[in-house]
Order: structure tokens, then C-alpha cells, then sequence
């Protein structure tokens, strides 16, 4: 504890005390009571990331990241559309469900947070894609690369973030549909909600403001507008019995 204390000066043999400058102690309060107000700094939540690298898929890139209070981020690159060429480069953030993100947190602990050999060594089979995970907190930060891996708890967290790219992909490429192209809508459309049935998409919170977009949108088909209403409904639907 700092203590300051003010009084009048003494005076010793032949000389003054000096006289306190209180420009100078104004200052030094200030700036004690700024350090006091400074919360104190909250310990970084942990996260789990994913990468995905397959030339000739598309995506041919993305990565999720996944922090132990939700936020998720999520960029990729790819094409524009399924008729189209041209890339682009995509970055979002969203929320996570918290059944989604309780999963792979419990998921990364059942693989012991990737410390260890992941893949499975087996050269003979398919190649899938060159993946990585990566678990970071406060104390650590360890990665491990794989094709095919034959731990159980990496298959289904596998699985886990490539449904959340399926359905922020379809995202993407509505909302650049519903700007340049939209009478190729009912088409993805007609993909995304196939997909749902065989519940392949989750976290579908994350693109329903462009499916609502679309269905608010006069200058769409009724009948775009219609399923993308009815995807909408789905996705409630899914959402409720998590």
C-alpha cells in the first residue's frame, strides 16, 4: 500500500525543506486510481481449431476455430458458386449452439487434446484431405496432423466441423446468389434442404438471417421464397430437440 502524507515541512539548521510539488502528486493520484478502476484481465478461453486442405474439393481450404465460450470463426476459400470458377476468400464469426460446442470440447478431451499420433499411418488408404487439429489454452497448444484417423473421438469431431463448413457454405454461396444470381437460388436451395434431411448441416442459427433475406425479398419467386421459409422451419425444428 502507497501512502502519502501531507504536512507542514520542518525546518532543519540552515536549510528549508522543499516544498511539495502538487502538480506532480495530482498526477501520481490519477494515475494510482486509473490502475485501481483497470479491471482485472479475464484468463483467455480455449480453443479448438480445424483445417481442412484438398485441392480439387471445394472448399480446397477452410478452418474453424472454436473457443470454449462459443465464438467460433470460420474462413475459407472456394468458389463463388457451383456454376462458377471464381474464388473468393470468406471469413465469419458465429455463435455456437452449446450442445455443438460442449461436444467438441468433451470430443478434444477424449483425444487427449491431441498430444499425440493421430493418423493412422496407412498410406494404402484414400487420401481425404490433409487435416489438422489444434487444442491452445493457458498453458498449452498442441497440434496434430492427420488423413484418417482411427481414434474414436477424432472421427465424430471430425465429422462435427465438416457439417458446420457444409452449412456455412451454403451461406456463402446464397448470399452471393441472392445478390448476382438469383434465379439459380432454387436450385441451392433444393441442395441445402436435401442435405438437412439426411442431417448432414448443423448449427443452421448461423445462415438464417441470408435465408431470411431471401424470403423477405419480393423480387424472388414465390416459390424460392417459399422453401426458403420452410428450411427455415427445419432448422427450428432441428434446433428444438438438441
Amino acid at each position: 500500500m502507497l501512502t502519502i502524507t501531507i504536512g507542514k515541512a520542518r525546518s532543519h539548521r540552515g536549510k528549508s525543506s522543499r516544498p511539495i510539488n502538487r502538480t506532480s502528486l495530482t498526477l501520481a493520484l490519477a494515475s494510482l486510481a486509473l490502475l485501481w478502476s483497470l479491471p482485472t484481465r479475464a484468463a483467455d478461453p480455449a480453443t479448438v481449431s480445424f483445417s481442412l486442405d484438398f485441392p480439387g474439393s471445394d472448399p480446397d481450404h477452410y478452418s474453424i476455430s472454436v473457443q470454449s465460450d462459443a465464438h467460433a470463426k470460420y474462413e475459407c476459400s472456394a468458389r463463388i458458386s457451383q456454376d462458377s470458377e471464381d474464388r473468393e476468400t470468406y471469413q465469419t464469426e458465429l455463435s455456437l449452439s452449446d450442445a455443438t460446442r460442449a461436444r467438441i470440447f468433451e470430443l478434444a478431451a477424449q483425444a487427449h487434446y491431441f498430444s499425440g499420433k493421430i493418423d493412422s499411418g496407412n498410406h494404402k488408404l484414400a487420401n481425404t484431405g490433409a487435416k489438422k487439429l489444434t487444442y491452445k489454452d493457458g498453458q498449452k497448444e498442441t497440434t496434430a496432423a492427420y488423413n484418417v484417423s482411427p481414434l474414436p473421438a477424432i472421427q465424430p469431431l471430425t465429422a462435427l466441423f465438416q457439417n458446420i463448413s457444409g452449412t456455412l457454405e451454403f451461406g456463402r454461396r446464397l448470399a452471393h446468389l441472392h445478390r448476382y444470381q438469383k434465379l439459380a437460388l432454387d436450385d441451392e436451395l433444393k441442395r441445402m434442404e436435401n442435405q438437412m434431411r439426411t442431417g448432414d448441416l448443423i448449427e443452421l442459427q448461423a445462415v438464417k438471417p441470408i435465408l431470411q433475406d431471401i424470403y423477405d425479398d419480393s423480387s424472388v419467386m414465390n416459390v424460392v421464397r417459399a422453401r426458403a421459409q420452410r428450411i427455415m422451419g427445419m432448422a427450428n425444428g432441428s434446433a428444438a430437440h438438441r
